[in-house]
């Protein structure tokens, strides 16, 4: 069922890119059923963009969304008392196993202290010269299309953000097909995943979806698995090259404890984690950012503006990434209004009370940047798109309390900073090479499923400066 979206247009001069019309009330536990089955964001109504507390009760479930930032820093922060909730554990575990994204209590802190020195290798001297080189495969695979017509930028985004973990990850490129099956594989991990997540909430049958969620997390892994595999036994045969990236520390890395490395089981879930929500989150907030400067192309020519007298013809230095402050508020803005995890699911693990609601063992808690970041309690004009709102001291609150695309606390993503600067190499390339509008007729829809996704992509016309 598709809902109508609001937004796609100019009001008051601002630009409000689209997003699904909140209903009127709660639905019921059929009509929620039927609305959520495809997206998340769907079932959400009026109330939700306001409200503190809410509740939610499936035949499966008890589970509450916290949207007062008192409660978010309490959740967010005590990652025992509140861990990943059991379902988005069992949800995930066909891509990425027990790793660190997934793992809870002593074991997740165990793998993030293993993991920690491999990032090392994210540090902007490091990446800044595979992201260019990324960068620029992107701009040519565009100017090699027809560009006659419309094009869709979601695979393409997809293509170069994976590209970028992948050189990261395994000091190689990425090539066309192998993006494209990884494009495919995840798009069908996300569909599967959703609707056996929605299933178990009313406590149905999963119908066949979550073992087609593992089939498609396999097409996935066939990308890199033999890669990981031959570094693998090269390494503990003592015949590794040493090449410098992530997948050797991950090599190198030993159990505090035990001194035991990672198993090649262990191994593959550590990097399918920094692969999938490495590229996947990137790709999608970069998809949403291209579409808010194709769409408001008053900021988009002050972008240019930017760039060319930041960077000019030249490549992108890091002193030039750390000026580029418009371009990377475009961004900020875009995880604000489409944060690439849009629910964030934690569990119950003893009794508690908050506000006027007691919690059970086991109950889901529920963290919201969707909802917390379109709250006009914390935002003027929520569902505007201004990247100046990150330069107005009158916002320095909501921007440290109340925006969240990465998370908050001890579980804060570890990849927030290599985002942020792929993004501004990425978006910076694109802008300086290309001229970018939205066709009229052209509107996209948001989806949330694990990440949120345009649901028929996002076209775009791209004409050479």
């Amino acid at each position: 069922m598709t809902l109508p979206n609001i937004g796609g247009e100019h009001v008051d001069g601002r630009f409000v890119p689209p997003f699904p019309d909140p209903h009127p009330k709660k639905s019921s536990l059929f009509w929620r059923f039927v609305r959520g089955w495809n997206s998340w964001i769907h079932v959400l109504f009026a109330k939700s963009y306001t409200m503190k507390m809410g509740e939610i009760r499936t035949p499966g479930l008890q589970m509450y969304i916290a949207n007062e930032l008192v409660l978010v820093k309490r959740i967010m922060g005590n990652w025992r008392e509140f861990p990943k909730h059991h379902l988005l554990v069992r949800t995930l575990g066909p891509a990425i196993g027990n790793s660190v994204f997934s793992a809870n209590g002593d074991d997740w802190a165990t793998q993030r202290a293993m993991i920690n020195p491999a990032f090392q290798h994210a540090a902007l001297g490091r990446t800044l010269p595979m992201m260019r080189d990324a960068a620029d495969a992107l701009i040519a695979r565009i100017r090699a299309l027809d560009l006659s017509r419309p094009i869709d930028v979601d695979p393409l985004m997809t293509h170069v953000a994976a590209d970028v973990i992948f050189r990261t990850l395994f000091s190689l490129p990425l090539d066309a097909a192998g993006a494209g099956q990884i494009y495919r594989g995840f798009n069908r991990f996300q569909r599967h995943a959703q609707s056996a997540s929605m299933l178990r909430f009313y406590r149905l049958p999963s119908f066949g979806f979550f073992a087609r969620s593992r089939v498609a997390a396999k097409d996935i892994h066939a990308v890199f698995e033999p890669i990981v595999r031959a570094r693998f036994e090269a390494y503990h045969a003592g015949n590794d090259a040493g090449a410098d990236d992530i997948l050797t520390s991950l090599l190198a890395a030993r159990h505090p404890e035990t001194g035991q490395p990672f198993t090649l089981p262990e191994l593959m879930g550590q990097v399918s984690t920094i692969f999938l929500a490495g590229h996947e989150t990137s790709a999608s907030a970069m998809s949403w950012a291209l579409y808010c400067l194709a769409a408001d192309r008053a900021t988009q020519a002050i972008v240019l503006g930017e760039v060319t007298e930041v960077v000019g013809t030249g490549d992108i230095e890091p002193e030039a990434v750390r000026s580029l402050t418009l371009t990377r508020n475009v961004f900020r803005e875009t995880l604000r209004l489409y944060p690439p995890v849009a629910f964030m699911p934690r569990e119950v693990t003893c009794p508690t009370q908050m506000r006027d609601k007691h919690l059970e063992t086991g109950a889901m808690l529920v963290v919201s940047p969707w909802l917390i970041q379109r709250n006009p309690e914390h935002w003027p004009c929520p569902h505007a798109f201004d990247p100046t709102r990150y330069e107005d001291p009158a916002t320095k609150t909501s921007v440290r309390e109340a925006w969240l695309p990465f998370g908050q606390g001890p579980r804060l993503c570890v990849g927030q900073g290599f985002a942020m600067q792929e993004a501004v190499v990425v978006l910076a390339s694109v802008v300086r090479a290309f001229d970018l509008v939205s066709p009229p007729d052209e509107r996209p829809e948001p989806v949330s499923r694990l990440t949120l996704r345009p649901k028929h992509g996002i076209k775009l016309r791209f004409t050479p400066r």
